[in-house]
């Protein structure tokens, strides 16, 4: 069977506080901008910047500041150009991770990724080393609780789901991306509520962590990279059991 993402679904716990509003609202736009500069600024013709775009209105983020991103992005007004970049290494017990970014300098971002590997008991790797691990799958989570296991996994196979899995707390719905658009307004069509709806890199298979020390280096591996101004997204295979990530969040 395929792996899950666990933290797509530890994230999604962690509180969007007001202080770190500002900076996911930050990253959004550098999405933005890159996605309108890359295809246009009509979400309708431009798949990525559609995306991005619902990820701005899912975060709350004003329509005036969606709208001047896209302007940077187009060219109309002065915009800074940023460079995507991906980073592969290994977190604390040999765990594979992921780290995908925006960044308009390259030789900042590169060394401030590696010093955060090497902080946390990692080692950034060679270019390949870990993505082959991964597959490219729309992800869906839905609460557990806010409707009917047999009835959501009808619903998703209908609209095109290739697996759903029950982590406890959520419903993990995994699709290709192909199909993502057509589930997710099916989801949105039988008003389910989605705590959260992306395109991301899933594991083929995960690694369970059964050492608490690892646990929370790992957890803290990937707390220090989504707070870094140029990572958009991580990404790893680990799978913290929930009596050892009780422990770390208590």
């Amino acid at each position: 069977m395929a792996g899950h993402s666990h933290w797509a679904g530890i994230k999604h716990k962690k509180a969007a506080n007001d202080a770190k509003r500002g900076k996911i609202w930050s990253k959004i736009a550098r999405m933005i901008i890159v996605a309108a500069k890359n295809g246009g600024g009509d979400p309708d013709a431009n798949l990525s910047l559609r995306y991005a775009i619902d990820k701005a209105k899912a975060a709350n983020m004003p329509k005036d500041t969606i709208e001047k991103a896209v302007k940077k992005g187009t060219g109309e007004t002065g915009g800074v150009h940023y460079d995507t970049v991906l980073y592969e290494g290994y977190a604390a017990g040999g765990i594979a991770v992921m780290v995908e970014g925006l960044t308009d300098n390259r030789n900042r971002t590169g060394p401030e990724i590696k010093k955060i590997f090497e902080k946390r008991g990692g080692s950034l790797g060679a270019s390949g080393c870990v993505s082959w691990m991964f597959s490219k799958k729309g992800v869906l989570i839905v609460q557990a609780g806010t409707v009917g296991e047999d009835e959501l996994m009808e619903i998703a196979l209908s609209a095109g789901a290739d697996d759903m899995q029950n982590t406890g707390s959520d419903f993990e719905i995994t699709c290709e991306p192909e199909a993502y658009d057509v589930l997710k307004a099916a989801l949105e069509e039988k008003q389910i509520s989605l705590v959260s709806a992306e395109l991301s890199m899933m594991p083929q298979t995960t690694v369970s962590v059964q050492d608490e020390d690892t646990a929370r280096k790992v957890l803290n591996l990937m707390d220090d990279f989504e707070d870094h101004d140029d990572v958009q997204n991580v990404y790893s295979n680990f799978d913290i059991p929930d009596p050892i990530l009780k422990k770390i969040e208590g």
